[in-house]
């Protein structure tokens, strides 16, 4: 089976959800909000660290995603 993602080399299509990052105390659990830019998230990690003393995190990062099948591809 022959797939096609359908963003261009040029970047996500207009309607696409954002790509956003969120950080994860492995500590404690305690989790930052979602932001489109990974800064924002490290940051909340840093003062996390620095108030708590806990040095370990989990970046997670949700990339959406779009699968359609190639030109001529049978499923």
């Amino acid at each position: 089976m022959s797939l096609a993602t359908s963003a261009s080399a040029a970047g996500p299509e207009p309607d696409a959800e954002p790509i956003t990052h969120a950080m994860r105390c492995s500590a404690c659990g305690e989790k930052s909000l979602l932001f489109e830019d990974i800064g924002p998230a490290q940051l909340w990690a840093l003062k996390h660290a620095g108030r708590t003393r806990h040095d370990v995190y989990r970046e997670a990062i949700t990339r959406p995603w779009r699968a359609l099948p190639a030109e001529g591809a049978s499923l």
